[in-house]
């Protein structure tokens, strides 16, 4: 029976093609023959599965098969692949034509957990984020680190971390030391103010840089950056439940049910306070432009969010379409923060301009996807499913993408999207089922794909290293997640 093999490019792209077990095989007999060291490395880097097992266990009779002549004459003169026909008429060509299908095996292909890649540097975050936060009234610290309490997707803060690894090893436009005084972070930059931070039991590793195998590094300023993007995060959490009157957030009561409206507005704005304290003592001005606009950024999205379609001036023609106005909207809510922080990063490792413009690009793109799927799964999924409520966006007015999709296939949509969905029955017994019966999910998985797919080509452009096989295998599984 064939086997379906995943070719990749180097740009990334996966196209299925259906091959021949024995082709396969024949391909794999007939590459270069390695050293003893190199072969047993190939070996142990083999896919897992019966296809990987079966292929470790032909590359150990290689050497010998390869020293048969008929089949080592096959080799000589360098033959080029052929395009696969399945209509070999010598043993030379169905060689040539099999090794135009083997899946070379990279460092991208390798399976990576994320997580562990940064380790610490992720699993200290919430500790170290309740050190900063912590204040003299016990009500506010209880409000402003309730989100904290449960496990978030903490994906900013990842690919923070992830960005600073993969970054590190790129093109820098000046080199940072290793040994530098990192405590400075903690350290006030007017004489009159205290330091909000105290010593701990990890005292020496919160201003050490850490570093992986692949000699990859996570400066202690990316690590605080990431810490300080959480914290940004998780202010504009609490503004938002408030203003969508949300009931929960990450499986628990939203902080506005638990303390009320007014509580957790002051818990997010000491939240951006704290925040704002500590990009400062990161004495980088760049970066502290690029969060302080996110912040802006955030606000600016909200207020773009008040209204579903942007009107002329003067009886003028709109200077976007509405389309054009949601994923703008989108941008400023959610890719800004992720594409301007992993910018941040690069810039805070030194990197040059068209690297930190790479992690930007990765950033935004993969920022609209993160959007995108959001907006798909309001239609598709539970709310236990997602741990907030669904069904949400129509209710409060949203014209999303799917809506908007699935208004160019019925336009009788568009009324109903001018007025917010205000009227009874605008929003089951129409807007809803039109959706469903829209082409709209469908496209907006499509463009989120598309969003992906930049982002991949972005991270491809870092030199290889495990944190860019793990920004890329991120983005790969953003089209599929179910929260």
């Amino acid at each position: 029976m064939p086997h379906i093999v995943a070719l990749r490019s180097s740009a990334r792209r996966i196209v299925p093609t259906v091959v021949c077990p024995c082709s396969v095989m024949v391909a794999r007999l007939h590459t270069s023959p390695t050293s003893p060291k190199a072969q047993s490395e190939a070996d142990a880097a083999l896919p897992l599965g019966p296809f990987g097992r079966m292929l470790g266990g032909l590359n150990s009779l290689k050497s010998t098969l390869l020293k048969i002549p008929p089949i080592a004459a096959v080799g000589v003169g360098g033959s080029a692949p052929i395009p696969f026909t399945g209509r070999a008429n010598s043993w030379s060509q169905a060689v040539r034509e099999a090794q135009s299908l083997v899946v070379e095996y990279d460092q991208d292909q390798k399976i990576i957990d994320p997580i562990k890649l940064v380790g610490r540097d992720l699993r200290d975050m919430r500790d170290n984020i309740a050190t900063l936060l912590g204040s003299g009234h016990p009500l506010l610290n209880t409000v402003s680190k309730y989100y904290f309490s449960a496990e978030g997707k903490n994906i900013r803060p990842l690919l923070v971390l992830l960005a600073a690894q993969a970054t590190s090893i790129a093109p820098k436009q000046y080199l940072v030391s290793f040994s530098d005084e990192y405590e400075i972070i903690d350290t006030p930059i007017s004489p009159m103010l205290q330091n909000t931070t105290t010593r701990t039991a990890h005292h020496d590793a919160l201003y050490t840089p850490s570093v992986t195998k692949q000699g990859c590094m996570i400066l202690p300023t990316q690590r605080r950056l990431a810490e300080i993007v959480e914290m940004i995060h998780t202010a504009s959490l609490l503004h938002d439940d408030v203003i969508d009157a949300s009931e929960a957030r990450r499986g628990l009561p939203s902080a506005n049910v638990n303390f009320g409206n007014k509580m957790a507005i002051l818990a997010g704005d000491f939240m951006l306070a704290r925040a704002s304290v500590s990009l400062a003592r990161l004495r980088n001005a760049e970066v502290i432009e690029l969060l302080a606009t996110t912040i802006a950024n955030l606000v600016e999205g909200e207020f773009m969010q008040l209204k579903n379609t942007q009107k002329g001036k003067n009886g003028e023609a709109p200077r976007m379409t509405t389309f054009e106005y949601y994923m703008e909207k989108s941008y400023m809510k959610t890719a800004s923060l992720i594409a301007k922080s992993c910018r941040a990063s690069a810039v805070l490792g030194g990197n040059t301009k068209e690297v930190t413009e790479l992690a930007y690009t990765y950033g935004r793109n993969l920022g609209l996807a993160f959007q995108l799927v959001d907006d798909m799964l309001d239609f598709t999924l539970s709310s236990t499913q997602f741990g907030k409520p669904t069904g949400a966006d129509l209710t409060l007015g949203l014209a999303t993408a799917p809506v908007l999709y699935a208004w160019e296939e019925f336009p009788e949509l568009g009324p109903l999207i001018e007025r917010k969905f205000s009227q009874p029955g605008d929003v089951e017994k129409v807007a809803r089922a039109l959706v469903y019966q829209s082409n709209g999910l469908k496209q907006t998985r499509a463009l989120a794909e598309s969003h992906c797919q930049a982002a991949i080509d972005a991270a491809m452009q870092f030199p290889p290293s495990d944190a860019r096989s793990a920004l890329i295998q991120l983005t790969e599984k953003m089209v599929t997640r179910q929260k």
